[in-house]
This record gives C-alpha cells, structure tokens and sequence, in this order.
C-alpha cells in the first residue's frame, strides 16, 4: 500500500516528495507546501497517511470510518491520519488525498499555484 499511495500522490500535478524530518516519514509536498505525510512501521508493514482536511468534512469521516483519526502530531481541526489497513476502499482514499491536494494548491499564491501548474505544461 505504501508505493500505492506514493505514486498515487506524485501522480498529482506539481507534487514532490521530501525528508524534512530525517528517513521517515515521506512527505509530498505542492508548491513548498505538505499536502500528505506518509509513514510505514517496519515492524508490522502498518501505512498511514495524514491528509489535510476541511474541518467540517474532517470530522465527519472520523464518524464513518474506525480507520480516520484526527491528525497525528498535526493540526487536529485541519488533519486527519488515516490507517491504510484495508478496511477504507481505495477510492475513498484516493478522494481524500485528492481533497488534501486541492486544499494545499488553493492555498498558494497565485503565483506560486501558476508556477506549479506551468511547470509541468498544464493547466486546470
């Protein structure tokens, strides 16, 4: 599931992955900015991925889904961290990654978001 989410998250316009935080864990970042944070436990294989969120949104998938938590040590109003373990379908994780990434990009500047979006050759 790792190198699922990981392409998955490079496959968006713009993203990158960087270490700020040493080996572990993997940030994706747009525009300078993180928009996902994964982490993988050696001992056990366990995959989460923290994804920034609409407050509102956010506190509703807690409610549905066992496996979304909020943000660990993040912003608990703006993150959730969600376990990759099977029991949320990969669409849905997929949406809320996309959700996280559209957050983050709207947030840029506008010159920062152009930038983004020229330098791969496209547009939104």
């Amino acid at each position: 599931m790792y190198s699922k989410l990981t392409a998955y998250c490079l496959s968006k316009k713009g993203a990158v992955e960087d270490y700020p935080f040493g080996p572990s864990p993997l940030v994706m970042k747009v525009g300078g900015k993180m928009f996902a944070l994964i982490t993988r436990a050696e001992a056990d294989d366990e995959v989460q991925i923290s994804l920034k969120c609409d407050p509102v949104i956010a506190a509703n998938l807690r409610e549905q889904h066992e496996c979304v938590r909020p943000g660990y040590h993040l912003n608990k109003k703006h993150w959730n961290t969600v376990a990759a373990d099977g029991s949320l379908a990969v669409d849905d994780l997929k949406a809320m990654i996309d959700h996280s990434y559209e957050l983050v990009l709207a947030s840029l500047t506008k010159a920062a978001r152009e930038s983004v979006l020229l330098k791969i050759g496209g547009s939104r």
